[in-house]
């Protein structure tokens, strides 16, 4: 079956041949002007611009002309400066563009004065208050004949009977005084003498008037507290015998304790005499104490490297026992009081001796930041004090400081861990040659590989045929030591042979 066209299919099938051909041809021509604008532009740009040269493996290498990567022989291709054509006032800006800046999540913040404040957690003791405590020890020698106090941590109150010694040389010395009282009148002087020596030997003032009034001295002697409070320690039992100086006791008032807590040296800054602490205690849980601070140790601990912090609280109920463990917790502005200039801890970049910022240039087109040292003060929460090496409304980069610092040392600027910059070892114990930094110099040397000369080539390929040689003689001595082996083993078989008598066989 045919199919007949008519007249007028013929024209609509003409026409839109024709006009298919004529928007290809406008497309065409469209397309080829556009990538003749830009490989003009590429060219423009090229011939106005200096290109640099760089390794594709290593981009540390920068090269003002073509040529090889000095450190893997790679050819160097031009290096993408990512759109950021602007000038740089300083060398060691590091430009970036929009779009880098976005990839790499780059956040900053302008620099300001405030005010530092700081929580500052601390762990302590419950400890004895020191000025309550009293220890009691022996005036003159002689032996225990009665104990009253019989175990560690017993209360005793002020005056309270703690033993009894008997003392020959007491006994002595009440005589004397005894002597003494018959004629005070006559010798008020010997008198006065024999009374301040008993009571140098901590006998009060009614024991003294008691012997006198009784006539006789006493044999056995009552050691009694000073203070009222408990008994810590006790150095003597009954029957012991004692010496002038020896312990007997300790006795310590309990009312009134101390809580230390221990202060690092990174913590001292923000603590002074008045601050309020505000502590528990795992023996007293549910409870919070509070207290101010009444002491700070003016030394550090040489072995511990920390300094003590003191508050005392009153203990009516004996509730706080010498030893319990105590967390706290100090909120504290800086110790000065006064505005200081802060930056988030996410900005420093710390190498163990410096602290380094990346700090924003001003007024350019793209993104430009340049590496700077500086001082740091005392830590103040999630910021630190800024003692020098910044100013107030500089913007500092926040986030996306490792990155930006990545790009220094690629393009061998002062960074982190190259703060002269210049040639980076990426690639540790391999020697990187002479420095490649230095786009403008036009005698750089081109690291090509050094070509061979004619008589070096003729002596590689004679050591060549030496060693070929060498190891056919080598061939031909085994097959003559194989040969060798052979004839020896059938001599050895013909013998074993005859020796059994069947020679010839």
């Amino acid at each position: 079956m045919k199919t007949k066209f008519s007249k007028r299919d013929a024209i609509i099938i003409a026409a839109a041949l024709v006009i298919g051909l004529i928007i290809g041809k406008v497309s065409f021509s469209n397309n080829k002007n556009s990538s003749d604008k830009h490989k003009h532009e590429l060219v423009k740009e090229t011939k106005n611009g200096e290109t640099i040269w760089t390794c594709s493996m290593h981009p540390q290498i920068r090269k003002s002309e073509p040529g090889n990567c000095p450190i893997c022989g790679m050819e160097l291709i031009p290096a993408n400066d990512g759109g950021t054509s602007e000038v740089a006032s300083d060398p060691n800006e590091i430009q970036m563009s929009a779009s880098a800046m976005k990839l790499a999540d780059v956040q900053t913040v302008i620099v300001k004065r405030g005010i530092p404040d700081k929580k500052v957690f601390l762990l302590g003791k419950v400890k004895a208050d020191e000025r309550n405590i009293a220890e009691l020890t022996a005036r003159f020698g002689g032996r225990i004949e009665k104990l009253y106090v019989n175990y560690l941590g017993q209360q005793v109150h002020k005056g309270e009977k703690l033993a009894s010694i008997y003392s020959p040389d007491l006994i002595t010395a009440q005589r004397e005084l005894l002597e003494a009282a018959r004629y005070k009148n006559d010798n008020p002087g010997f008198y006065r003498a024999a009374r301040t020596k008993l009571k140098l030997w901590d006998l009060t003032k009614e024991q003294i008037d008691r012997i006198e009034k009784d006539g006789e001295p006493m044999i056995n002697f009552d050691i009694l507290s000073p203070i009222s409070g408990t008994v810590m320690r006790r150095d003597v039992a009954f029957g012991d015998y004692v010496k002038e100086g020896n312990p007997l006791f300790e006795v310590i008032d309990l009312h009134k304790v101390w809580v230390m807590f221990d202060a690092y040296e990174s913590d001292l800054p923000w603590i002074k005499k008045g601050d309020k602490i505000n502590f528990s205690m795992e023996a007293l849980p549910g409870k919070i104490y509070s207290g101010k601070v009444s002491y700070i140790d003016p030394f550090i601990n040489p072995n511990t490297r920390i300094a003590q912090v003191r508050i005392e609280m009153n203990n009516p109920k004996l509730k706080f026992k010498p030893n319990m463990f105590t967390s706290g917790v100090l909120e504290s502005k800086i110790a000065k009081k006064s505005e200081a200039l802060l930056i988030p801890k996410s900005s420093i970049l710390w190498t163990g001796k410096r602290a380094v910022v990346y700090v924003k240039v001003p007024n350019r087109k793209n993104p430009s930041f340049i590496y700077r040292v500086i001082d740091l003060g005392p830590e103040a929460g999630n910021f630190y004090v800024v003692a020098s090496g910044l100013m107030e409304g500089e913007e500092i980069a926040t986030n996306g400081v490792f990155k930006i610092d990545a790009s220094a040392q690629l393009a061998g600027k002062p960074s982190m861990m190259n703060p002269e910059g210049g040639k980076v070892n990426t690639m540790p114990g391999m020697d990187m040659g002479p420095s490649t930094n230095s786009t403008n110099d036009k005698t750089t040397s081109k690291a090509v590989p050094k070509k061979m000369t004619d008589d070096e080539m003729k002596a590689m390929d004679t050591s060549t045929t030496k060693t070929k040689l060498s190891s056919k003689m080598t061939k031909e001595e085994m097959a003559t030591m194989n040969t060798t082996k052979k004839v020896l083993k059938k001599e050895k078989t013909s013998e074993m042979k005859c020796s059994a008598g069947k020679c010839g066989k």
